[in-house]
């Protein structure tokens, strides 16, 4: 009997373990908005990119053109699209290097550079 209820509370004592682990840290909703940060384009290009963009990050994508513009992930992860005078809003989910393009305008394009 002693054997088995050893064996029940280590059973106990892993579970409580594994569930521990596989709990999202808590974060408070400021830390996880993140900031928000504004892109003008404007002259068939892209304005200043940010260089100190963290994941949870907001850009904010304004068309100043008379023309459609898109920002499109190479990797397909966002594509916005942009009627002339229109704003659209793109939050930064995962870190790395993530280039982009328009795709009506084959000298558009940029990199975002996203931390964690």
């Amino acid at each position: 009997m002693k054997m088995r209820m050893r064996s029940l509370d280590m059973f106990v004592l892993a579970a409580a373990a594994a569930a521990a682990v596989s709990l999202p840290l808590v974060t408070s909703s400021a830390e996880a908005a993140g900031r928000q940060v504004a892109v003008q384009i404007g002259n068939m290009r892209y304005g200043q990119i940010p260089s100190d963009l963290k994941v949870g990050d907001s850009i904010v994508w304004q068309n100043r053109d008379s023309v459609p513009h898109t920002v499109t992930a190479r990797d397909k992860s966002f594509d916005l699209r942009l009627s002339p005078h229109q704003s659209a809003q793109l939050t930064l989910t995962k870190a790395g290097s993530i280039p982009f393009y328009c795709i009506f305008h084959a000298q558009m394009r940029g990199t975002l550079n996203v931390g964690k």
